[in-house]
């Protein structure tokens, strides 16, 4: 009896993970944007209501492919409603590295020539917001709390009133491996951070913080250093998070 009902839960837990994918947005998605081969393995599932607002341009797997390997509105978090506010807008190169996780109600714009990168493990926490018009580089294990936003533009042109020379617009954002960014970040054009580094929440990343060296807390409007030879331990939490997050 015991053994019929850890079969059952077992089966009930799967028949509502499988309940939850979008399976309309993920055929269309997956055969839309890969060969025949690729798509049949359905690489990419989609959890809740997706606005696919332009698919005209690249989503590159450089891994091996596998079912359900990259996640768009997965649930993962609390709470775990959904607004059903998701976009995807891409128009230039998505490249992901490996199983990443997308949570619920999160927008990504990738514009026209413009380049974004999830490493293996990356994770955009529920209504994030990513606006890519050059390049944004989250490294394997950028795991990225709730409501955060990446920029790399100005959006709007800035001009030097003392020399009259307008100002460069983007410029590139890269979060190195292993970082953890906490929810209601804002993370602008030219940021760049080191392996092993926390950003404390509602924190403005927006220059480069490498030379503050590895395993160190930052954070504050703009983020300063706040402490050194600290980290996320990622090597406990691996089997964890791999069972939790990787769809089998």
């Amino acid at each position: 009896m015991a053994r019929l009902r850890k079969t059952f839960r077992k089966f009930k837990k799967k028949l509502k993970f499988y309940l939850s994918v979008n399976w309309f947005a993920t055929w269309y998605f997956n055969f839309k944007m890969f060969p025949f081969s690729t798509a049949i393995k359905f690489p990419v599932f989609f959890y809740g209501k997706i606005r696919f607002s332009n698919l005209n341009g690249q989503l590159v797997i450089d891994a091996p492919i596998k079912r359900g390997m990259i996640g768009f509105g997965q649930h993962f978090e609390f709470p775990t409603t959904s607004k059903g506010t998701a976009e995807l807008f891409l128009q230039g190169k998505m490249v992901c590295k490996g199983n990443v996780q997308i949570g619920k109600d999160v927008c990504i714009k990738v514009a026209e020539s413009a380049y974004f990168e999830m490493g293996y493990m990356a994770c955009l926490g529920s209504d994030c917001r990513v606006l890519c018009t050059d390049k944004v580089i989250l490294g394997s294990n950028a795991r990225v709390g709730y409501q955060t936003q990446f920029i790399d533009t100005t959006i709007h042109q800035l001009i030097d009133l003392k020399t009259n020379e307008k100002l460069p617009m983007s410029a590139p954002i890269f979060i190195n491996k292993n970082n953890w960014i906490g929810n209601k970040t804002t993370v602008m054009k030219g940021a760049k951070t080191p392996e092993n580094c926390i950003t404390a929440s509602n924190s403005l990343l927006n220059k480069d913080y490498t030379s503050f060296g590895q395993d160190v807390i930052i954070g504050g409007i703009p983020a300063k250093l706040l402490k050194e030879n600290i980290r996320r331990d990622w090597e406990g939490e691996r089997a964890k998070m791999e069972h939790y997050l990787i769809v089998n």
